[in-house]
């Protein structure tokens, strides 16, 4: 059966799932979506999305954590920016999704 042999193996819809998940919560794609156009510090992206530095530094940790974001270190500020071109592209080809309603 063509469908048997395309699905992906069973370590791998948990890792895909795993990822899709990080993409679930609101406050965590406004900031993917800050990082697509500037490497960010954890006060830039709570002032441009009107919430707490504590809050944002728990949603940046999650999306490092699912390998979304990278950060670097530059004296005593940490700067965001996004992993690769892939989430960029995750994130736009979502948005246009639901803008096609």
């Amino acid at each position: 059966m063509a469908a048997r042999s395309a699905m992906p193996a069973e370590e791998i819809t948990t890792a895909a799932s795993d990822f899709f998940k990080a993409f679930s919560d609101k406050t965590r794609l406004r900031i993917l979506a800050a990082l697509v156009s500037a490497e960010l510090c954890v006060c830039d992206i709570a002032s441009l999305l009107n919430m707490s530095q504590s809050a944002i530094s728990h949603q940046l940790r999650f999306l490092k954590q699912a390998r979304l974001v990278k950060s670097r270190k530059n004296g005593k500020t940490v700067y965001y920016a996004l992993c690769d071109d892939h989430i960029q592209t995750i994130l736009a080809q979502g948005i246009a999704h639901v803008q096609e309603g």
